[in-house]
Parts: C-alpha cells; structure tokens; sequence
C-alpha cells in the first residue's frame, strides 16, 4: 500500500467522467488499498479515483464501525428524504457550503472482485455516496452548494462546536 497525492480544484481530471472498470485485477487492487490508506491518512469519509488522479469509477467510504466500504463502478438506484447541511472535499482544502442531497441513498456496484452488491446509508453516508459518485461524473460539491461559508463563518461553527 501506498499513500497517493489527492489532487486539488484546478486539476483537469476533476473535471473529466470517469471511465468504468472492466479488470478486477492486481492493479485494481492496489488502488482500492493506495485509496483507503490515503483516505484514512487524509482524515476524510470519502475519495474517489480521480481524486488520486485516477480516471476510474472506483469509491471508497469510511462507514465509521464498519471500516472502508469499496464501490467499483456505483450507480444510485434509489433515494429519498432531505437533508441539507455542511459539505467539504478533500479537493478543495479549507473551504465548506452548504449542499442539499438526499437523506437515503442505495448503491448498486461491485466488489474488488467484480460481484455485483447493493449497500445503503442514510445521514452522512447518504451524503457521502452523492458525493463521491459526482466526482466520477466530474462534478465537485461547489457547483451545487447554496453557499459557500466565510471564514469567518467556519470559525464561528467550529467554536460551537467546542
């Protein structure tokens, strides 16, 4: 395992569709693992391939007690509820706004090895799925967000917070 460079906002690749996985192989491997590591390292609760640079349809999420949960070539196929609230990216350090998704969400994808599974969340891991599976269509969360916060307005949230 390895830890990969998350690339930032003004990269190119953010902004390219990503192309679906095809071989469930070695290589496939070693970027879920390169993924999660970088993911855990990075603090985050979710990283898409081209956030390493990678043009492939391939997600991790932390889940919180049940560790990373691999996404190879996701697709929502269901959602519903609301939830409106703070969204940041490990692409675009220091900045948050404020982004309405769904409260549910299912995902059908597949496995390291190519089975084919379904996975669901709700709160934050709903959010986070929306999320990620945007960045495979070259979309960032600032394209959607009501706004984006001050500061100041970070600063305030964060004391709080405290």
């Amino acid at each position: 395992m390895a830890l990969r460079n998350i690339v930032t906002v003004g990269d190119s690749v953010l902004t390219k569709v990503s192309r679906p996985v095809t071989k469930f192989d070695r290589r496939l491997h070693e970027l879920l693992d390169d993924m999660a590591q970088t993911l855990t390292e990075a603090g985050g609760v979710g990283l898409a391939a081209p956030q390493v640079g990678v043009l492939r349809r391939v997600v991790v999420v932390d889940t919180g007690e049940d560790g990373i949960l691999e996404l190879v070539n996701p697709e929502i196929i269901q959602e519903s509820g609301e939830q409106t609230g703070l969204e940041g990216c490990l692409s675009v350090p220091g900045k948050y706004g404020i982004v309405t998704r769904p409260n549910f969400v299912t995902v059908r994808a597949q496995d390291r090895n190519g089975a084919w599974f379904e996975a669901e969340g709700e709160a934050l891991i709903a959010r986070c799925f929306c999320h990620e599976l945007a960045h495979l269509d070259g979309q960032l969360y600032t394209e959607i967000a009501e706004r984006m916060l001050t500061a100041e307005e970070l600063r305030a949230m964060e004391e709080e917070e405290a």
